[in-house]
């Protein structure tokens, strides 16, 4: 089942000669993010709990991209240190680290001890392993960026979300607390908060009832300024422009991709009467 059509984008080869690692890469925004990534040239290694990652490499190799994936969890404290070292000592440098892969754990008052840890050690706690783990390799190359995604779920409240929406939330603060540590090794930390965006889950969520993506596109879209749901591709742009040079001036903040989620109010897009000027 596929969602609505895709813009599609320029590619301004912003990363050539530059390594890039990537969580998360083998489906959705990951995959985008790798995608656009090596569309622009950069080198990627990509990490990822499904074994699927494997293909997804092997299929990117062989359009002629420079490519490598590693399976594994990253709750695992052993598989991120693993990672970000073999991929540098494969790639030779790291300019620039995504941290994307997060455990989409949506429990409230029932969630359990593990339903929390896994909320947090499956985000903000493999943000932070990461970074600091990429860090010292980014120095050595000169520097670099990092780009956290978060969501809209960090700024407001949604039924029955305390762990994941928690979790968000810590993403966005942390983000602010590593730009200050590490502005002074040249390296920026950015975050961005997607809106609904057409990944697996929201897929899946479509698919119920049957309806499908065309039906369940204008009614999720009620909820942004533009009247529909976000593509991955449509968060893999603003990422990109994150981690590369256009971006050298910008750290610590969070950037919207969202539609107009977060800027609209109550009354939606308007289509109940609305009595402009009333008293």
């Amino acid at each position: 089942m596929k969602p609505p059509s895709a813009p599609t984008f320029a590619n301004l080869h912003r990363f050539d000669g530059k390594v890039i690692l990537v969580t998360g890469g083998a489906n959705g925004i990951g995959r985008a993010i790798v995608d656009e990534l090596c569309r622009e040239g950069a080198t990627v290694g990509f990490a990822d709990i499904d074994p699927a990652a494997e293909n997804v490499a092997n299929e990117l190799r062989e359009a002629g991209h420079r490519v490598r994936a590693w399976v594994g969890n990253l709750a695992d404290e052993s598989f991120v240190q693993s990672f970000v070292t073999e991929a540098a000592a494969h790639f030779g440098r790291l300019d620039g680290l995504v941290n994307n892969a997060f455990s989409f754990t949506a429990k409230a008052g029932d969630a359990t001890t593990e339903d929390w840890e896994r909320s947090f050690f499956v985000g903000p706690v493999a943000y932070g392993r990461l970074t600091a783990a990429a860090v010292p390799h980014m120095k050595s190359s000169g520097g670099g960026a990092v780009v956290n995604v978060s969501s809209i779920s960090a700024f407001v409240a949604q039924p029955r979300r305390w762990t994941y929406n928690a979790a968000k939330g810590a993403v966005n603060t942390l983000t602010k607390c590593m730009a200050l540590d590490y502005a002074p090794d040249g390296i920026r930390v950015n975050s961005v908060s997607p809106g609904w965006i057409w990944t697996r889950e929201v897929l899946n969520a479509a698919a119920l009832d049957g309806g499908g993506p065309a039906k369940w596109d204008t009614i999720w879209g009620e909820y942004h300024m533009l009247g529909r749901c976000g593509h991955p591709i449509e968060i893999a742009r603003p990422v990109l422009f994150l981690l590369s040079a256009d971006a050298s001036f910008i750290t610590g903040t969070d950037l919207p991709v969202d539609g107009g989620y977060q800027s609209m109010g109550p009354e939606g897009l308007g289509k109940t009467t609305v009595i402009a000027g009333s008293e």
